[in-house]
C-alpha cells in the first residue's frame, strides 16, 4: 500500500534523529544518510498501519542496518589506504544532534568517535543508544533482540573500552578559538619548543588521506616528534602549494565539539584538524584530508558565518 502524505511526514519528523544516531554508529555522514534512506524504503514497504510505535520501529530498523554496515566496514577498512578516521562535522551541523548533557557531547566528539572504532558493532550500538540518546536498557534490548541484562553488561564493557582512552576537557567555542590560535601561533613560529609546551608527553598526530591526498600511514608519537611534524606541516613551500592547488585559508573553528583548524581553498574545505584537549595539554591531532570525507563540511562551511581567516597557509 502506498504511503500517505501523513505517513511520509511521520518519517520525515524522525529523519533528523535517525541521522544523528546513524552518524554516531557509522562515523560517516554519507553512510548515515544512506542508512536513513534505506530505512525509509523499509518504511515504504511496510504495513505502517500495523506498526504500533513508529519511532521504535524506525530506530530498530536503522540500528540493525547500521550494525550490518559496521560488520562489512571492518572488512573494507582492512584494505583502506593509510589510517582511517571518522568524517568530521563542523560546528552548527544538525547531524551533530543533541548536546544538552556531557554524555551527548562526549559521544559525538571526534576523539570518542575514533575510540568507538575499537568496539564490536553491538557494543557501539548499545553505547550510542544509551549514552547519547538515553534509551532505557529495556528498549535497547528490544532493538537489538537481547536481554536487558545483556544490554547492561555490554554497556559496562563498552564504557570501559572508551574510558581507557583519553578524555577531553569541556570547551566552549570562544575557548576553542583561543586554543587553536595559540596552537597555530606556535606551529608557525618556526620553532619546536613553543609547540612542545602545548602538548602532552604522549601526544599523537594522525592523518587520513584515503590514498587520495598524501598522509603518513603511521601516527607520529610523542611531543617532540609531533611538534617537529606540525612545524614542518605549516612551513610554507612551493611543493605544498602545488599539491593543494594554491594558498588555502586557515580558520579557527570547532568540529564535533572540539577545537579545530579548518583549511579552505576557493570555498572548498580541504582539511579539518581536530585537537583533543586535556587538562595536561593537547593530546592528539587528527587531520582529515580525504576529500570524500569533506564534502559535507564544505556544504556546511558555505552556510556558516566563518569570518576572515587567521592567515593563508603555504
Amino acid at each position: 500500500m502506498p504511503l500517505t502524505a501523513e505517513d511520509v511526514d511521520r518519517f520525515e519528523a524522525s529523519r533528523p534523529r535517525l541521522e544523528t544516531i546513524a552518524y554516531r554508529l557509522l562515523g560517516s555522514a554519507g553512510e548515515a544518510e544512506d542508512a536513513v534512506q534505506e530505512t525509509f524504503l523499509r518504511w515504504q514497504a511496510a504495513d505502517v498501519d500495523r506498526i504500533g510505535v513508529p519511532e521504535a520501529w524506525l530506530t530498530k530498523v536503522l540500528t540493525n542496518l547500521c550494525l550490518n554496515q559496521l560488520t562489512s566496514a571492518r572488512a573494507r577498512r582492512e584494505t583502506y589506504v593509510g589510517q582511517w578516521l571518522p568524517e568530521p562535522l563542523l560546528g552548527g551541523d544538525p547531524m551533530l544532534g543533541p548536546a544538552e548533557t556531557v554524555e551527548q557531547r562526549e559521544s559525538v566528539s571526534y576523539a570518542v568517535l575514533t575510540l568507538l572504532e575499537r568496539l564490536a558493532p553491538r557494543e557501539r550500538a548499545v553505547y550510542v543508544l544509551r549514552e547519547a540518546f538515553d534509551y532505557p536498557h529495556r528498549e535497547i534490548a528490544e532493538i537489538l533482540d537481547i536481554t536487558e541484562a545483556a544490554s547492561q553488561q555490554i554497556l559496562h564493557r563498552a564504557k570501559k573500552h572508551v574510558a581507557d582512552g583519553k578524555t577531553r576537557t569541556e570547551i566552549d567555542r570562544a575557548a576553542a578559538r583561543r586554543i587553536v590560535e595559540e596552537f597555530l601561533a606556535a606551529a608557525t613560529s618556526g620553532q619546536t619548543e613553543p609547540l612542545v609546551r602545548l602538548l602532552t608527553a604522549d601526544a599523537i598526530a594522525i592523518g587520513d588521506g584515503g590514498g587520495k591526498v598524501p598522509a603518513r600511514a603511521r601516527a607520529f608519537e610523542g611531543a617532540v616528534a609531533v611538534a617537529k611534524f606540525l612545524r614542518g606541516l605549516f612551513k610554507p613551500s612551493e611543493a605544498k602549494r602545488a599539491i593543494v592547488g594554491g594558498s588555502p585559508e586557515v580558520h579557527a573553528w570547532t568540529a564535533n565539539g572540539e577545537p579545530a583548524v579548518v583549511v579552505v581553498l576557493d570555498g572548498r574545505v580541504v582539511g579539518v584538524m581536530c585537537l583533543e584537549v586535556t587538562a595536561e595539554g593537547i593530546a592528539a591531532f587528527r587531520n582529515q584530508v580525504n576529500p570524500d570525507k569533506l564534502e559535507r563540511a564544505t556544504a556546511q562551511w558555505a552556510t556558516s558565518g566563518h569570518g576572515e581567516p587567521l592567515f593563508h597557509a603555504f
